[in-house]
């Protein structure tokens, strides 16, 4: 038996019913890069891949004691934060952190889903924005939420790149920037921005509809960390594990959304 325990990586999110995103994805992740995971749950949501059908959020005294319980025994390295659906949410959360001050914090800003379904109350966002980017070691945002955290439009790869440092200048300590939704036939870059410059991932794109892929991301960003990388190096090894996912992907549902293989991805270690 070893002489200390284990670290763990926490996922403090939403669960997916449906099991392609979320606390159901992230837990996934984490077992697949061979890291102990542990999860507080956030948001409760009737959910397949053809969108979200209900969400419930649990009591806030609840979720606090589920964060503090992971932190009374388990030697975390890093959390993951997903879907916080509510300012008073993101408070607890805030709070939580501030006192149990985690080595990494890897916050995917979730505002909608794949599907369209909203996720993030509009008075959430500014809570995210004052809460929870100060306490963030990297942000993993899409297009889509980094457009939302900003205000303006991000048209082509020049304003990518000056979204990435505008997102540093809100507060953020590092940025993943994800390219996936921009327009065009080339490869999907990703941009990880940090005081020393902004520097470029790239993946063929694949053609799919995909469920899953941001929760994945940032759970492998926090799972790396937990193993030992270099904050750069934990956001370009977990997009090429993203790809590699949703390169063979599998459709469970009766729609054409096809959800990641955490586990034929898996890194050797």
């Amino acid at each position: 038996m070893p002489d200390s325990p284990t670290i763990s990586a926490l996922t403090i999110a939403g669960s997916d019913s449906g099991g392609g995103a979320g606390i159901q994805a992230d837990l996934k992740t984490f077992a697949a890069h061979r890291v102990h995971g542990l999860s507080a749950i956030a948001a409760l949501t009737a959910q397949h891949t053809r969108g979200v059908t209900a969400v419930n959020v649990p009591p806030l005294d609840f979720l606090r004691a589920q964060v503090d319980a992971c932190f009374d025994d388990f030697r975390i390295g890093a959390v993951k934060l997903g879907m916080l659906a509510t300012a008073d949410v993101i408070a607890v959360v805030a709070d939580a952190l501030e006192a149990r001050r985690p080595h990494f914090v890897v916050l995917d800003p979730v505002m909608v889903a794949t599907s369209g379904a909203k996720l993030l109350e509009d008075n959430a966002l500014h809570a995210l924005r004052t809460r929870l980017l100060p306490v963030a070691s990297v942000i993993t945002p899409n297009l889509p939420e980094a457009e939302l955290l900003l205000g303006h439009p991000i048209a082509d790869p020049d304003a990518m790149h000056r979204a990435a440092l505008a997102l540093l200048a809100l507060g953020a300590r590092s940025v993943f920037l994800k390219g996936g939704h921009l327009p065009g036939d080339g490869p999907v870059a990703d941009l990880f921005a940090d005081a020393q410059g902004v520097r470029r991932i790239a993946h063929p794109r694949l053609r799919l509809q995909a469920h899953g892929t941001g929760c994945t991301l940032a759970s492998a960003i926090a799972a790396n960390l937990c193993r030992g990388f270099a904050l750069q190096d934990a956001c370009f090894a977990a997009s090429d594990y993203v790809h590699a996912a949703l390169s063979q992907g599998y459709r469970p549902g009766r729609s054409d959304i096809v959800v990641l293989d955490h586990y034929a991805a898996a890194p050797r270690l």
